[in-house]
């Protein structure tokens, strides 16, 4: 493995409508706008020194464009297609210049049909991490993670471990023994990217990492205040698997984004994952309040990435469950 995968560094969200998506990330939730096109906003968070994390994107439906992750070097690029080549995927690259603020990067439709993007460059923002004068919503720092429904978790898992290096923090398994998700991570923290049992591929939310959890009770209240209350799909609460903070909710399109604070360091290369049984209620929610259906059953649908259209759905392969005492 000749190549080095940084971290989860950016998301492209397909919104229907721009004015009321800024609304939301910017006025209730603090996001900071680096730029704004007729067609384009590009955000990031008040620690974050690059450009952006997230673009929202006008499109006429709402969808996953992209998720992106950095790389060491340009090098790494090659190497990343020389793998993806040899493993048959669809790929495409996309020179310097054609995408806002970022250098050339290498797209491919993953193993399980998720549209992922490696890139190297991309243009600097100034870090605003003690302009407390612009601190506001929700405070939020930096893109953390994303979480991703598919098919078949256990091929997921192994693609991204063996094939691209990362490491495997805590996962969750059935009464089987079968794997119904994995979180892995590249940066050393819990999980860059993480995989669950359900119909997809699919992009189940982002998430953005809080200053401290009472960020998450100041954004609720910042929603309540404008409006926003029904945007609140679950939490606040605490994961028992990362050990973190968390509160869920849906923009204007229903997309899922977490805010979330509070996980642990993964630095050490002979940590053992942690490992959770799918019927402990403590698992998802710590203190055992029950998610929503919807947080089961609805996420975001990606795109290909060449034809643009919609990834076909697959059932997965393990029974879809909902234990009644388990979130």
């Amino acid at each position: 493995m000749n190549f080095s995968i940084i971290r989860v560094a950016r998301t492209i969200l397909n919104v229907t409508d721009l004015d009321k998506s800024r609304a939301f990330y910017v006025d209730a939730l603090g996001f900071i706008e680096t730029e704004r096109t007729n067609a384009h906003i590009y955000l990031r968070g008040l620690e974050e020194a690059h450009h952006h994390s997230l673009i929202l994107q006008k499109a006429e439906k709402p969808s996953v464009e992209a998720i992106g992750y950095k790389v060491e070097k340009e090098e790494d690029l090659i190497e990343l297609e020389t793998l993806f080549k040899s493993k048959g995927m669809k790929m495409k690259w996309m020179a310097e210049g054609t995408q806002h603020a970022l250098g050339r990067a290498l797209r491919v439709q993953d193993i399980s049909g998720l549209p992922m993007e490696f890139f190297c460059k991309m243009d600097k923002a100034e870090r605003l991490l003690q302009r407390f004068d612009l601190h506001k919503g929700s405070r939020v720092q930096r893109i953390d993670h994303v979480n991703c429904s598919v098919a078949n978790v256990q091929m997921a898992h192994d693609f991204y471990v063996k094939e691209l290096g990362f490491a495997c923090s805590e996962d969750t398994v059935d009464e089987a023994g079968h794997l119904w998700a994995t979180w892995l991570h590249r940066k050393q923290t819990v999980h860059d990217q993480a995989f669950m049992n359900g119909v997809g591929p699919k992009l189940h939310h982002i998430g953005f990492w809080l200053p401290d959890p009472l960020a998450l009770i100041h954004a609720c209240d910042v929603l309540a205040s404008l409006g926003y209350a029904q945007s609140i799909e679950r939490g606040p609460g605490r994961h028992g698997l990362s050990n973190a903070f968390f509160l869920y909710l849906r923009d204007p399109d229903g997309h899922r984004i977490e805010l979330y604070n509070g996980d642990y360091l993964t630095s050490d290369p002979d940590n053992e994952p942690i490992h959770w049984d799918l019927d402990d209620p403590r698992r998802q929610t710590f203190w055992g309040a029950k998610a929503p259906d919807s947080w089961f059953d609805e996420a975001s649908v990606v795109l290909d990435i060449i034809t643009h259209e919609e990834v076909p759905l697959e059932d997965p392969i393990l029974e879809k469950k909902k234990p009644e005492f388990m979130i």
